[in-house]
């Protein structure tokens, strides 16, 4: 009786699999699935136990099709949301292409058309080639030539008659031979050769990265002297020299009250600092503002003066120069230089200046670049990335092992007599912060780079502001290394300098990575698609370029999805970089471009809210630069839509990326002749990523 009792117990306790369904508009979704228990899978004689068994199994599949059912609609839902998604995403791209401009269009005055062209035509060149043996190797194909492999079986060519052949058999196989015998060979050597500069530059940032790994694990970091001497002014125990501060601007309305706001509210004795604000601006409206705003922190008690230059001769270095020209900077021993658009805290001098303290050789003390608005598209994220491995591993790295790094030209505080001994500031390139970088440490200075102390700057949110940007900083070092060369050679410093200068900072980082970049990627490996007797390794393809995006990630942990797309536009940034690179080097015309990058003036909510925070109790003048956090911001949306109403927006159409986008996409098509599958992919991806950057798609709009 007692076992009957506990099978009825048993029938009873297990009613089937129970599911818990819930409705979410307008999908389902499946809360709790029960698994079946060890009686469904018993097989006894028993006749009701059977029964019981078979109804179990019953209740289990219409309750396991229902599941089914619920689980079919949720894809419906996902794949209804991911077409109108794509369609939205189709009618944005629309109407952007059509308000944009191709570079012709827009063209600097003082662009080298002649250079510009003859790049460009050479890429088109490779284009249309490159279609001509598309449509020539797709015949090949359904006319029975088929290649696994870029290995090829050369005996159809060799043994079958050639009274069997037809006339395009005999052409094919001619061009075979033609790839073999004359193609094959020095593209192979090309290809090798830069295998072996991308091997060399991917060993450099591995050994980049494993000294911030080692500097992380020792928690090595520079400490400066504490001096307890109190300073009669504030009151203050510390170390407090006579401090200039440089706010060199041109033509930035955005951007100029951010700027000398925040330089006029560092924590410093009033006597021991003074604010220059060198204005290069030729806009009679925008000088009469920063006049205006300096008139104001004056009011207030800010130490800070206005300087016009009348003719601009020299841009940023020429006015940094003619500041430095004032009679009253021989009273000064330190000067610290930010740039229109960079908000330093209030403490950055007590940061920064007690570093120089019974540091005599110390030149120059750089501090980290923040951004207030990484976050805005994914142009800017992909910056953000690049920016902080360059200045967590490179600056960091190359300050902590070697005490010379290039000068990021603000957010740093120099020593007077440093600037002084090196030769000044000098206007004969475009990067004039590390040309009196390098000049210092072949001097003997040395510098430090604080990975704690951060200044809050941007990044361009506009992929044209970023191009023009991007074309300065890979121009300008290839001029500074044709003029230094003699001077690194001459020196006195030590040959282990002398490699580091010469074959690291310029040859391996500034001159190999573009032009590797751009031949391997851009050029050589789509060539060897239709030359496939040339071939490119899976692991040069995929494998290392996806360790270094890795690495060059780390820093940036946040930015882990968007790991593909940085790896991508690195590659597509490349033509951008190498153009410059070769302007530079062979000093061509646009090589001496200089455009002021374009700033948005975009403050966060925070920064606002400490400005309101650190206003005086006291009632401000009328027109005071520290306004009430609501007239601000309705004073910032009021600007905003009354410039959105006199400028149109629009695209700029670029070609050579464009040329470049349809070049890698036909080699894709090349490839699965070959059925070559990660070289698919990766031709596939790099040229839609072409795609989008030269229909625009990747920033913001330019007015």
């Amino acid at each position: 009786m007692a076992p009957a009792s506990f099978d009825w117990w048993k029938r009873e306790s297990h009613r089937g699999t129970p599911v818990v369904v819930k409705m979410e508009n307008p999908n389902w979704s499946m809360v709790e699935l029960e698994s079946p228990s060890e009686e469904d899978f018993l097989i006894s004689d028993s006749p009701s136990r059977s029964r019981d068994n078979n109804k179990s199994r019953n209740k289990n599949a219409k309750q396991l099709t229902w599941v089914l059912l619920l689980k079919a609609h949720k894809a419906a839902g996902c794949l209804t949301s991911i077409a109108s998604t794509f369609l939205s995403l189709g009618s944005v791209v629309r109407r952007r292409v059509a308000s944009g401009r191709t570079d012709s269009e827009t063209r600097m005055e003082n662009e080298n058309k002649a250079v510009k062209s003859r790049f460009y035509s050479c890429i088109k060149l490779f284009l249309w080639l490159s279609v001509v043996l598309l449509v020539f190797e797709v015949s090949a194909y359904f006319k029975g030539w088929h290649f696994g492999t870029p290995k090829l079986q050369l005996e159809y060519i060799f043994t079958s008659p050639i009274a069997i052949k037809g006339i395009f058999d005999l052409m094919y196989s001619g061009w075979v031979l033609i790839r073999v015998d004359y193609l094959a060979p020095p593209l192979q050597f090309l290809a090798n050769a830069c295998i072996i500069l991308f091997f060399i530059q991917s060993m450099d940032r591995l050994i980049l990265c494993l000294g911030c790994f080692w500097i992380r694990f020792k928690k090595i970091k520079p400490v400066p002297k504490h001096d307890d001497t109190p300073d009669l002014e504030s009151g203050d125990k510390g170390y407090f020299p006579m401090v200039l501060v440089q706010i060199p601007m041109c033509n930035e309305k955005e951007v100029y009250q951010q700027s000398i706001g925040a330089v006029c509210e560092l924590d410093w004795p009033k006597s021991k600092l003074l604010i220059q604000v060198l204005d290069d601006s030729d806009d009679p409206t925008t000088q009469t503002l920063i006049k205006e705003e300096v008139h104001k922190w004056q009011q207030e008690g800010a130490n800070i003066v206005y300087r016009h230059r009348i003719i601009r001769d020299g841009y940023k270095a020429g006015n940094l120069k003619s500041a430095m020209n004032c009679s009253y900077v021989k009273d000064y021993e330190f000067v610290a230089i930010f740039d229109a658009d960079f908000q330093p805290t209030p403490d950055f001098l007590k940061r920064t200046v007690p570093h120089f303290k019974d540091n005599e050789q110390l030149g120059l003390v750089q501090a980290r670049w923040s951004f207030v608005n990484k976050d805005e598209n994914l142009l800017t994220r992909l910056q953000n990335i690049n920016l902080s491995f360059h200045f967590e591993v490179e600056q960091q790295v190359n300050s902590v092992f070697l005490n010379f790094f290039g000068f990021n030209g603000t957010a740093g505080v120099w020593r007077i007599k440093a600037l002084e001994d090196s030769g000044g500031w000098l206007e004969r390139t475009t990067v004039e912060d590390m040309d009196i970088a390098v000049r210092a440490h072949l001097q003997g200075w040395k510098f430090i780079f604080l990975n704690d102390v951060e200044c809050q700057c941007e990044v361009p949110e506009s992929y044209e502001a970023y191009r023009k940007q991007q074309h300065r900083w890979h121009s300008g070092p290839m001029q500074l290394f044709r003029l230094c060369l003699p001077d690194i050679i001459k020196s006195k410093i030590s040959v282990w300098k002398k490699f580091n200068l010469i074959f690291l900072f310029f040859l391996l980082r500034k001159l190999i990575l573009p032009f590797y970049s751009f031949t391997l990627f851009c050029i050589i490996l789509p060539m060897t698609m239709f030359v496939p007797e040339a071939e490119l390794p899976t692991w040069v393809v995929c494998y290392i370029p996806a360790t270094m995006s890795f690495l060059n990630i780390l820093p940036a942990p946040k930015s882990f999805p968007f790991i593909v797309p940085y790896l991508l536009f690195e590659n597509t940034m490349s033509v951008t970089k190498f153009n410059a690179m070769i302007s530079g080097l062979f000093q061509l015309g646009s090589a001496y471009e200089w455009v002021v990058t374009k700033k948005s003036g975009r403050s966060s909510e925070g920064d606002l809210v400490s400005l309101v925070a650190k206003e005086p109790k006291t009632t401000h003048q009328k027109g005071s630069s520290v306004p009430n956090f609501s007239e601000v911001k309705m004073e910032m949306k009021q600007q905003e839509q009354k410039a959105s109403r006199k400028k149109k927006k629009h695209n700029r159409i670029y070609m050579k990326e464009l040329t470049l986008a349809f070049l890698l996409l036909t080699a894709s098509a090349r490839s699965l002749l070959s059925a070559q599958g990660i070289h698919f992919y990766f031709l596939l991806f790099q040229g839609i990523s072409f795609l989008l950057v030269g229909l625009d798609l990747i920033g913001e709009q330019v007015d």
